[in-house]
């Protein structure tokens, strides 16, 4: 790694982690500030919660094109701005209508924010190093979403709308900080692949879809996001409050362990994942949550008492921290690992856009189970986590060494890389070594 790189890889995780610590702010008491600050009721909450979440889904798919033609800094730069506007506008909302209209704003330029940054990483990066980058994003994130929750926490006051208006004012300064950061990043873009290599499977999506691998790395993705992050804010809550008894207060204490175990173990569990191919350990995220979704079941099925409960109920959302941080190292990291250089900004761009889908179908599917049969939901979520052990090892198969372990092969600085295979060709996939070739350039 260049020392220009270093120094972009620097201001890009404090842009990353100042923008986390302005979501943390707000988004936990979104709902709260919509529903009784505002007086729109919860009806409204619930939509502007949804609009939240969903509509990423409309600007994704669009996202990556353009980062790949005009690079990630502008459209970083542009979706913070948009997400400060969305914030102050949320500060200021009124009406049902400027709620929503918010809230959609807010939540697609976050959701944009994360390839991009994602695509920053890659840019200034190398294959060794990229794992650990990804790692400390990750922890960052989640470092910078629990202290202003936390910080958040002690400024609001539901009787007093201004402090409201403060949090979120908060909030788009720090975006603003983020754009402005963006805007001092200077890297040279990386030298595409042989125009042969690329042209094999065609361009844009049609060249992701016939990527064996990264088609098949979407759908674990999928089952991951919607097993676990898509449970935690609504299946699981309503199954700790309706079959295990957990008041709120117990429910925040989960929350806050569960940020705890990601925050003391990212970095002490990244030399164990360093050392081993990230399949297997993306494999045995799948049994720790498959381990997490028995402890709840026991706290709500098996009538131990409130306090025991209470503590199996805990527990499980520290043992979901504890795979958290087995797979931040893992599967980013491998998405840009499998990218021709030419389509990094499509690829994370797609795996934002399923993370983005399982979050919005979670909640949808999940909850109402949770709400109603117990039993089968948490047995309904032991079976999916499963699933993400099953698909993680015949993933591995279509897997080169070096994006199974880029550790084992940095001294050769040589990655070898899937690359799209042709429509009309065998079904294995071509592979070829692509070096990351850059024009040197300072970061002013």
């Amino acid at each position: 790694m260049t020392k220009a790189m270093s120094t972009a890889m620097r201001r890009i995780q404090t842009g990353n982690v100042l923008s986390a610590f302005g979501l943390g702010f707000t988004v936990p008491y979104l709902y709260v500030y919509v529903a009784q600050v505002r007086g729109l009721g919860s009806g409204t909450a619930g939509m502007v919660l949804a609009v939240f979440a969903t509509a990423a889904l409309v600007l994704l798919p669009f996202t990556g094109r353009a980062m790949d033609r005009r690079g990630p800094m502008p459209v970083l730069a542009g979706a913070a701005v948009c997400a400060a506007g969305g914030a102050v506008g949320l500060g200021f909302a009124s009406s049902v209508l400027g709620a929503v209209a918010a809230a959609a704003v807010l939540g697609a330029a976050t959701a944009v924010i994360q390839p991009a940054l994602a695509t920053l990483i890659v840019w200034c990066s190398t294959p060794s190093t990229r794992t650990r980058a990804y790692a400390t994003q990750f922890f960052l994130q989640n470092l910078g979403l629990g202290v202003g929750g936390l910080v958040g926490g002690q400024l609001v006051d539901t009787s007093r709308p201004r402090s409201f208006i403060l949090l979120f004012c908060v909030e788009a300064a720090m975006f603003l900080v983020l754009a402005a950061i963006a805007g001092t990043v200077r890297l040279a873009r990386p030298v595409p692949e042989a125009a042969g290599a690329a042209a094999g499977g065609g361009r844009g999506l049609r060249a992701l879809l016939s990527h064996r691998a990264m088609v098949q790395l979407l759908v674990l993705a999928f089952v991951v996001f919607f097993a676990c992050y898509g449970q935690f804010e609504s299946g699981l809550t309503a199954y700790g409050t309706d079959a295990a008894g957990i008041d709120p207060s117990s429910l925040g204490v989960a929350l806050a362990v569960n940020t705890a175990v990601i925050v003391v173990a990212q970095f002490l569990v990244l030399r164990f994942v360093e050392r081993r191919r990230r399949t297997r350990v993306i494999a045995l995220v799948g049994l720790v949550w498959a381990v997490a979704w028995l402890v709840a079941g026991y706290a709500g099925l098996a009538h131990a008492g409130q306090t025991a409960a209470t503590v199996a109920f805990v527990s499980t959302y520290g043992l979901f921290g504890l795979g958290e941080a087995l797979l931040s190292p893992t599967v980013a990291p491998l998405v840009s690992d499998l990218a021709p250089s030419a389509l990094v900004g499509q690829y994370n761009s797609a795996f934002a856009l399923v993370k983005q889908l399982a979050l919005a179908v979670g909640p949808a599917v999940g909850a109402p189970m949770a709400a109603r049969v117990h039993g089968p939901y948490i047995a309904t979520f032991v079976a999916f986590s499963l699933a993400v052990t099953v698909l993680a090892l015949r993933l591995g198969k279509l897997l080169t060494p070096g994006q199974e372990r880029p550790a084992a092969t940095a001294p050769s600085r040589v990655v070898a890389q899937h690359l799209p295979e042709p429509l009309s060709g065998p079904g294995a996939l071509p592979e070829q070594s692509v070096g990351p070739a850059r024009v040197p350039e300072s970061v002013s």
